[in-house]
């Protein structure tokens, strides 16, 4: 049976069709798929939508086949269970797969060096054109430092993303804002619940803390260490209550759940004895009781923006393919509020 544009149903749509749908040449419709530029914005719309219209699916086999490359690349992720990582493992998904290529994840124990050893291993000795990796720990990035890869390589550190200090004339974001939307409300004895140090994040968040109360002239408090998980900011609470304090910048919401939790059993009021603000933005942050100031990081984009990285890499070696993260944003809800009159 023929469709109306006199094509056999049953046959999978070629580019010639979508050519032809699109009343451009079937060069325009290559270079599309190729993801080069040269194309008219004009065209590459009736392109997007001829498209659409036929179901187009690509012949990855029968492309490797004329071009001699695999389109295989691969992925270092950890916690892939977890909120985080997970959506940065999904987003890169999603660009390399709209993208024509295939992504091959593996997943590691960022601290323990038998377990990255063997996952460098593995992407080694798979065929393929690109790496993405996520380096949440020193030991993770020290090896990926040390390590001579064949392919383009994008890693994403933490470090490299938002908490570097800037220049006095830029807005505080990340940590930093947190400690100013606190200090704002009238707190000058903030405590850190940071994450583990062996942590890029952990690390970087305390020195963040550090840096933005001395900017404030407030004296900062002995750092209370966790290891992310809610059970760890439980079990961290009385060390920070001995430290009198009025407000808790914790590194992670799930750290900063387990501290409200521990709060609550204890009749502390929040915000109204105590303040407690998080990091990430997960999604069930605005249904804690109470509803969690934090800072919000789009973990998707962050996924998207390294694979794009990294097939500019391969695509087109003589552009520059430096990753750009969208900033993080703060996200104010009814966890904060003022410093208590008594304080």
């Amino acid at each position: 049976m023929a469709t109306d544009d006199g094509r056999d149903r049953t046959r999978p749509a070629t580019i010639y069709d979508v050519a032809r749908m699109a009343e451009v040449s079937h060069q325009t419709v290559s270079r599309y798929l190729a993801g080069k530029g040269g194309i008219r914005p004009h065209n590459r719309e009736r392109v997007e939508a001829a498209l659409k219209a036929l179901s187009y699916r690509r012949n990855y086999t029968a492309r490797s086949l004329a071009t001699n490359r695999t389109y295989r690349l691969a992925a270092l992720g950890y916690e892939l269970s977890g909120t985080s990582p997970g959506k940065v493992m999904q987003g890169a998904s999603e660009v390399a797969r709209q993208a024509g290529y295939s992504l091959d994840i593996v997943s590691l124990d960022p601290m323990n060096d038998t377990d990255i050893g063997d996952a460098l291993d593995l992407v080694q000795n798979r065929d393929i054109e690109g790496i993405l990796a996520t380096a949440p720990t020193e030991t993770l990035d020290r090896a990926l430092e040390t390590l001579t890869l064949p392919v383009p390589t994008v890693v994403v550190r933490d470090a490299d993303l938002f908490e570097r200090p800037g220049s006095r004339e830029q807005a505080p974001i990340g940590l930093p804002a947190l400690v100013k939307h606190l200090t704002d409300q009238g707190h000058r004895r903030i405590a850190h619940l940071a994450g583990p140090p062996a942590w890029v994040a952990g690390q970087q968040r305390a020195d963040a803390y550090l840096r933005a109360m001395r900017e404030h002239g407030l004296e900062p408090l002995p750092i209370v260490s966790g290891d992310w998980t809610a059970r760890s900011g439980y079990a961290a609470a009385p060390d920070i209550l001995r430290l009198d304090v009025t407000a808790v910048v914790a590194a992670n919401d799930r750290m900063a759940l387990g501290l409200i939790r521990w709060l609550h059993e204890q009749g502390i009021v929040i915000p109204g004895e105590m303040s407690v603000v998080g990091y990430d933005d997960v999604p069930e942050a605005e249904f804690f009781y109470p509803p969690l100031t934090t800072v919000r990081l789009d973990f998707h984009a962050i996924g998207a923006a390294a694979m794009r990285s990294l097939l500019t890499m391969i695509e087109h070696p003589d552009v520059e393919a430096r990753p750009r993260f969208p900033l993080p944003e703060l996200v104010v809800r009814a966890s904060s509020g003022p410093v208590p009159d008594s304080k």
